[in-house]
């Protein structure tokens, strides 16, 4: 079954090029609320300091003002990625005005989809986009679910490594043909196996009750204000998470099958009409409400576990970039914060994650039928909800194995690529990152999930009161830290020219609104 994984590891060993693994690049974008000291979600605005959510590269919002964004650059090593994550969280806590940045994926004390306000970026049309964007998840799915947090890894191999291995491949094709050919591999790899992420890292097996205001739930009772499954690894990626139902129901499905077929079958919802948002309208009253009234309002809306993404910025809707210029690196969005680091993500994890994406990159990936994408969406549920069950059953080529047995093969497997690995960086933190994971394999009560719920029950706490005790800690280390002064001017110095960026962006708006999305579309069409 891995045979061809390991011809590919030999091929590249005994070529003498595995040094080219090592100028791969990593990159981090960690979501966190703003919260006040007692919980509640931040009614404020991002401060001032922070420069402009609009251009800022570093510190931006997501879909509510209260949500940060912190984007590293891509880094060279991990050690690197982990380093610039933590002096934007320095930056980011020197200028919060009487606030804390929650520790957790889940969410605090959620007072109503009123108390979330929406991201706001200016004046200029681009902002007005950004903005009408996020109102419209928050009519179609929610405004609760949509300041979920996590943490996405962004990945990519240099043109080097990808010389190499095309020679070693025998392909002809040209050298943007046949990354984005071997990219779409990897992400179907990625799918395949992503079940594995959320068991091993992830943080999210209880929820404050507010979160679900009400509702009715099949999830147990923790304590009176929080709600839990006992074996859950990643609430967060089950079914009260941000989930594409209605893409379901309209029979629309992103293609993994190559480049092109996965940016068509976007542009396909997001071209063809939906009943449901229809009926919300999209210009009402004069205000808008939604970008229009399609399945998709724009890529982004499309909720994957693993987005391949063109080289960015391109002033072109993403889905027709990837068509034109191909895969410049993949997005790995299924990774909970990890409350237990004041970072949200440890070394240990980045360094399993390197060869996971390698693994999943040289493994053998043929198409997805059907009956395997059905099967990749029940496992990613049945491990958010039950991933530390004993005996928990999945679902691989139409026949049962045991979650166990299956994450134990996977790992043993990688231990050859975390081999190479660390050959090629010289270095024994990738072997070591993965027997790591095999430990928790063998053992869940090691995984972030039960680790968790064993730190609340010892506390005597429920959600809530760990997640505001672990996030005051994290305020902690940043407040005893001081950010060095020529880090400290560097932020600023972005912070300034973000603000003069946004601007020259209203200032150069030489259209309305309603042309400026009527033109942006056109090019979707």
């Amino acid at each position: 079954m891995y045979q061809q994984l390991h011809q590919r590891l030999a091929r590249l060993h005994h070529s003498g090029k595995e040094e080219t693994l090592a100028t791969s690049r990593i990159g981090l974008e960690k979501e966190s609320l703003r919260v006040s000291p007692k919980g509640g979600i931040s009614q404020q605005p991002s401060p001032a300091a922070w420069g402009s959510m609009l251009t800022n590269p570093m510190i931006t919002t997501d879909f509510s003002e209260a949500l940060a964004e912190l984007i590293t650059p891509p880094c060279d090593s991990v050690t690197e990625v982990i380093q610039s994550l933590d002096d934007i969280q320095h930056f980011v806590y020197r200028h919060l005005d009487n606030e804390i940045l929650w520790a957790t994926s889940m969410p605090c004390v959620v007072a109503g989809e009123t108390s979330i306000p929406l991201a706001q970026y200016g004046s200029s049309n681009i902002a007005q986009m950004k903005t009408v964007y996020r109102r419209g998840l928050g009519l179609r799915y929610g405004r609760t679910m949509q300041v979920i947090a996590g943490v996405h890894f962004n990945y990519s191999y240099a043109d080097d490594f990808w010389f190499y291995y095309q020679q070693l491949e025998k392909d002809t094709a040209s050298l943007q043909t046949f990354k984005s050919t071997q990219s779409m591999g990897q992400v179907r790899n990625l799918l395949r196996y992503g079940w594995l992420v959320p068991y091993l890292f992830g943080a999210s097996p209880a929820v404050c009750k507010s979160f679900l205001n009400g509702k009715k739930t099949l999830l147990q009772e923790f304590n009176d204000a929080t709600y839990y499954e006992p074996y859950a690894t990643s609430l967060r990626l089950g079914n009260i998470g941000y989930q594409n139902n209605k893409e379901d129901i309209a029979g629309i499905k992103a293609c993994y099958d190559n480049v092109a077929c996965y940016a068509d079958s976007l542009l396909c919802a997001i071209n063809t009409p939906h009943p449901a948002y229809q009926n919300i309208g999209v210009k009402v009253a004069g205000k808008y409400q939604q970008l229009n009234a399609n399945i998709l309002q724009i890529e982004n809306e499309y909720y994957s576990s693993v987005r391949p993404k063109p080289a960015l910025p391109i002033n072109e809707p993403p889905a027709i970039a990837l068509k034109k210029h191909g895969i410049h690196y993949i997005e790995l969005r299924s990774l909970d914060v990890n409350a237990f680091d004041p970072h949200g993500i440890n070394a240990e994890q980045l360094y399993f994650l390197e060869v996971f994406m390698l693994f999943c990159l040289f493994h053998d990936s043929p198409p997805l039928t059907d009956n395997e994408i059905n099967a990749i969406d029940q496992n990613q549920l049945l491990v958010a909800h039950q991933g530390r069950k004993p005996g928990l059953v999945l679902q691989r080529d139409n026949q049962p194995i045991s979650l166990q047995q299956w994450a134990g093969e996977l790992c043993h497997e990688m231990l050859a690529v975390a081999t190479l690995l660390d050959q090629a960086n010289f270095c024994e933190n990738y072997f070591s990152s993965v027997k790591s994971q095999i430990a928790s394999v063998h053992d869940p009560d090691l995984t972030p999930s039960a680790r968790m719920l064993a730190a609340m029950r010892a506390a005597g706490e429920g959600f809530y009161h760990y997640a505001r005790r672990m996030s005051l800690r994290h305020a902690m280390y940043y407040k005893k830290q001081a950010l060095s002064e020529k880090k400290r001017h560097a932020f600023e110095q972005l912070a300034r020219e973000s603000i003069k960026k946004q601007q020259q962006i209203e200032n150069s708006d030489n259209t309305d609104f309603d042309s400026y999305l009527s033109a942006y579309f056109a090019r979707s069409g």
